[in-house]
């Protein structure tokens, strides 16, 4: 994915140094994992789609670099608390903040960064970003804890699966995009139209990375840790969905009882795989991706339409 990265190089970096500044803080151990942070983080896929749907619509300006830094600095505040809630003790490869600072220093930095990317919009006037990112963190908060009563119930519907990753993975991409539409606009149409474009990519992306859970690439996480953890993602849902009610007694037993067992957890991934679960997800993931594309085609051809038609090909192909 490097036509993306290339178009807006010089953005991005200008994009980075106000990242940079905008999580510094007076407090020596703070400061301390705050550089940890910012040294571990990821693509930068979030702001780089900000970036991308500005450029799309007008033209980038200081609106949309603060806006991409809201985005990373609550994307970043979901993921320290993710880790405590998770136990995560690796994050990209790396330690997790839980793993070495342990549960109070990760809440308060979570709680930190957000309050940081709140200021950030409130000190500069920039109401219409805050409200649309604001939403995003409702809605997160929402997918998650809807996605913690579901397991703990194993009564999933695929109705509710994507209210989950609906709310939970693809509203923070879907203000993501609307939020650099509107920076660059201050046209609601645009807005909401950048909006629903990043929601099916985000849809699509989360799918792909549930997928991930019945492959055998290294992508960071074990094989079947879903399971493990009794997230009922959308292959094993419509395995449980159009089993026998034996096999589908069997997979519940399973997942309530033996999900720590290696061979048990293997047995509900050839189940998945047998019952067509897998080309299931992948069929669902291309029409959100198609979705997608479609929404981008109706803007001009431009750098920033085939950028951007890149970035939704890469969450669907990626590797991990």
């Amino acid at each position: 994915m490097t036509k993306p990265q290339e178009i807006i190089a010089d953005e991005l970096k200008q994009f980075e140094s106000l990242f940079k500044e905008a999580v510094k803080s007076n407090v020596p151990l703070l400061d301390r994992i705050l550089k940890y942070v910012v040294k571990t983080k990821g693509k930068q896929l979030r702001p780089m789609f900000v970036l991308l749907s500005a450029r799309l619509c007008g033209e980038i300006t200081a609106v949309t670099y603060r806006a991409a830094s809201l985005v990373e600095l609550l994307h970043t505040a979901t993921l320290v608390h993710d880790d405590v809630v998770d136990e995560a003790s690796e994050r990209r490869g790396f330690f997790s903040v839980y793993a070495l600072w342990k549960n109070k220093a990760s809440v308060l930095v979570g709680d930190y960064l957000l309050a940081k990317g709140l200021l950030l919009s409130l000190e500069n006037k920039d109401f219409k970003v805050l409200e649309i990112l604001s939403d995003a963190v409702k809605k997160m908060s929402e997918g998650e804890l809807l996605q913690l009563e579901k397991s703990r119930l194993l009564n999933i519907t695929e109705e509710d699966y994507f209210s989950i990753i609906r709310n939970k993975t693809a509203s923070l991409l879907a203000s993501a995009c609307a939020a650099g539409a509107f920076s660059a606009s201050q046209d609601d149409a645009l807005t909401e139209k950048l909006r629903l474009f990043g929601e099916n990519t985000g849809i699509a992306f989360q799918i792909k990375d549930d997928l991930f859970d019945y492959g055998s690439a290294d992508v960071g996480k074990p094989t079947g840790n879903d399971i493990r953890e009794k997230k009922l993602t959308l292959p094993l849902i419509y395995t449980l969905k159009n089993a026998s009610a034996e096999t589908r007694r069997k997979l519940i037993y399973i997942i309530k009882n033996k999900n720590k067992d290696k061979s048990s957890v293997q047995l509900v991934i050839d189940e998945v795989k047998k019952a067509g679960g897998i080309q299931y997800a992948e069929d669902v993931m291309a029409f959100y991706k198609k979705a997608a594309i479609d929404l981008l085609e109706s803007f001009p051809a431009s750098e920033a339409r085939d950028a951007l038609s890149e970035m939704v090909t890469f969450t669907t192909e990626r590797k991990k």
